[in-house]
This record gives structure tokens, C-alpha cells and sequence, in this order.
């Protein structure tokens, strides 16, 4: 069964009525530009098939009525009073915290709601399984309570959620994929001024997603250190985000910077680079240059794993084997926001078997993890079932 009709079903089931509305939302793959979107630079992502459902209806209490059908746990509070983390239900603070900006953006939002939650995005994999959510619960307010609220105003309120809320300080690329992909589109984002532009993918070419069951925690894990070291090189540079610096700009002044901090300099490499590989892919994909494209994949994976430093060594094992199989026809990189999760390859779709096989003979007996193997369409972004 799909998201939908498990949250449709569900919902009838454990509030003994049927739901009014359903909203899905996907999950992203980020194809190029990691890390650049808190730094107000470029990304290509795109919406991928696996997602979360949103199957609910009103009520006349005031308050929101939550089932997490994939964990099986409920959660509730109330809309007239402050809405605060519950620290026993992770999962409710991307609920919560989206409701609690929608009132802020909208104050006349008093609706109260029961709601199911069921998704199949691979959870602490990269694929953004909480962006996914933040925008459907978003699209859901929205819809209940006939707000005047644009998608790109509820992928803007799913990342509050996260940063304020949450406490990942993530940038604006995974929600507003998630809120504007394309079918069978890339989407450049300029995540300075939330400009998009479709870059399609040739129908010959397969998006496949591994994953090497390493699981990573944003929270938890360096992901704000990245942003803070970030945030101090713009300063050194006198900029307001590394966006704003060029490569030679950055080469002029890199042995200063790296006197002063190395690793902070590595880190501003990563992000000057990585803004220039984006545009130079989307560039490459819209020639048909995949022996390019690979390259530049290629490129990007070194620079994370070298002076970004967000790699493993599972990560960085499952793209060797990728690359192998791939040769000059695609190119394999890490995905997502680093410490583990995914990788994302793109390659003719006669390479998948090459790509699937090489995996399935090496990685269990090199890691003693076993990777699940999608390909994976681009999507269409949030949308009422």
C-alpha cells in the first residue's frame, strides 16, 4: 500500500471516521551541492518517489491529535497554549514545530485536527524523511485552515521548524524540494533568492540511491559545527555568505586563513567549489555530457570527504564500487548532509544492473552492512491526494 492509503486507512481506523483530506509530500535526493544552501549558494536536488502522507480532519477541540503510523506512537497538544517539544516523541517536533510557525505566520490558525502520519522514506538515510513531513504537515495547516500560504512559504516554515525549533540548522534546499519538485526535473536552486530552474533529466538516464544503513544524526552529530565554521570564514572574508566569495578570491587569501584555522579553511574550500560544480553540472546535464557530470560528482565527493570532511568509510566504499561499475558513463557521490546515509549515482539505466551487482557482491563482506538499492523517479513536489 502507499503512504496515502496506509494514513487514509489508518486514520479511519484509530479515529473511527473517515479522513477530509490527504496531503503527500516527497523525499529528496540532492544530485550536487552539499552543504551550499545555509551558505546561500546553489543546490540541484530532486523530489524522489518515496514520501509522507498526511491523512486527517478537523476538530472542534483546539487541539492536534497525532499518530506516527510507521512508529506507532501518538502525540497531542493543544493550539491554545504554547506548543513546546515533547523530549519523548523526536518525530512530534517537526509536527509541532511546523504548527507552532504557521500560527505565527497566520494567528487566526485555531483549527484543531487528527491527523495519521505514514511515510516510506528510508528514516536517518539523507533523503530528507523530515523535510518531507515538515512540508506535508505545512500543506496540511494550510488546506484545513484556507491560508494564504505559498509552497515556498511552507518550505520556509519547515526549516524554521528545524533551526528554532528542532535544533538542526539546516539550510532551505531539503523542504523546498520537497515543496517545489518537478516530475522528471533536477531543480537548480539559487537558495540566496529562491530562484528554481528545471533541469531535465534525459529519459535514458537512472537516478539510484544506496543506502549504506550507517546512520547519522544531524543533531547529534558536527553538522552545526559545519555551519559555525562557515559562518566564521564569510567573516574572515568580510562577506555576508561564502556565496558571495569567487574561487580566485578564496585562492588569494586561503594560506592566511589556513594559518589562522585550517580546518575552517578546508571547510570554506569545500563550499567555494562546491557552488561552482553545481552550476558547471547543470551546465554538463543539459548538454547530455554525463562523462562530464561524473567528473564533477566525482569532484564533489573528494572535496566532502577531504575538507569537508562529512564522509565514512562505508560512504566512501560504496562510491568506489559505484564508480567501477560506471567507468565514464555516470558518476556516484555521497548525498545528503554526511556521517552516513546515502549515495546517489546517475548512469544510463543499463548500468543499474552493473551498479547493483558490484554492490551486492562487495559491500556485506567488506562492511557486514547490507545496502538497500533504490532507482528512484523525480517527482512532483507536495500535492492533495
Amino acid at each position: 500500500m502507499t503512504p496515502e492509503a496506509i494514513a487514509r486507512t489508518l486514520f479511519r481506523q484509530k479515529f473511527e471516521r473517515n479522513a477530509e483530506l490527504t496531503v503527500y509530500a516527497p523525499g529528496r535526493v540532492n544530485i550536487i551541492g552539499e552543504h551550499t544552501d545555509y551558505n546561500e549558494g546553489f543546490v540541484m536536488p530532486c523530489a524522489i518517489n518515496y514520501g509522507t502522507a498526511v491523512s486527517g480532519a478537523a476538530n472542534d477541540r483546539g487541539i492536534f491529535r497525532v499518530y506516527a503510523a510507521d512508529l506507532q506512537q501518538y502525540d497531542e497538544f493543544s493550539l491554545r497554549q504554547p506548543i513546546i517539544p515533547n523530549p519523548e516523541k523526536k518525530w512530534s517536533g517537526y509536527v509541532r514545530g511546523v504548527v507552532k510557525f504557521i500560527q505565527q505566520a497566520c494567528p487566526q490558525f485555531q483549527q484543531g485536527a487528527d491527523l495519521v502520519i505514514s511515510g516510506n522514506v528510508p528514516l536517518s538515510a539523507g533523503l530528507s524523511s523530515s523535510a518531507s513531513l515538515e512540508v506535508a504537515v505545512g500543506k496540511f495547516c494550510q488546506q484545513l485552515g484556507g491560508l494564504a500560504l505559498s509552497h515556498t512559504d511552507i518550505a520556509l516554515i519547515g526549516q524554521r521548524a528545524e533551526n528554532q525549533f528542532v535544533g538542526c540548522q539546516c539550510g532551505n534546499m531539503d523542504q523546498l524540494i520537497s515543496a517545489l519538485g518537478q516530475q522528471d526535473q533536477l531543480l537548480m536552486i539559487d537558495c540566496r533568492s529562491l530562484k528554481t530552474q528545471g533541469v531535465p533529466i534525459p529519459p535514458d538516464i537512472a537516478v539510484m540511491i544506496v543506502n549504506s544503513h550507517v546512520k547519522h544524526d544531524l543533531v547529534a552529530g558536527e553538522y552545526n559545527t559545519r555551519r559555525r565554521q562557515c559562518e566564521s570564514a564569510a567573516a574572515f572574508f568580510g562577506v555576508k555568505a561564502l556565496r558571495d566569495l569567487s574561487i580566485t578570491q578564496f585562492r588569494q587569501r586561503e594560506a592566511e586563513l589556513s594559518a589562522i584555522d585550517k580546518d575552517t579553511a578546508k571547510r570554506a574550500r569545500h563550499i567555494v567549489t562546491e557552488n561552482q560544480r553545481v552550476l558547471d553540472a547543470a551546465a554538463a546535464l543539459g548538454k547530455g555530457d554525463l562523462r562530464r557530470l561524473g567528473e564533477l560528482m566525482a569532484q564533489s565527493h573528494d572535496s566532502m570527504r577531504d575538507d569537508f570532511e562529512i564522509t565514512v568509510p562505508q560512504i566512501d566504499y560504496l562510491v568506489e564500487l559505484a564508480q567501477l561499475a560506471l567507468g565514464s558513463s555516470g558518476g556516484a557521490r555521497m548525498t545528503g548532509g554526511g556521517f552516513g546515509g546515502c549515495i546517489v549515482a546517475l548512469a544510463p539505466f543499463s548500468k543499474v544492473e552493473a551498479v547493483r551487482k558490484i554492490i551486492a557482491d562487495n559491500y556485506r563482506k567488506q562492511t557486514g552492512l547490507t545496502e538497500d538499492f533504490y532507482v528512484c523517479r523525480a517527482s512532483q513536489g507536495v500535492r492533495i491526494c
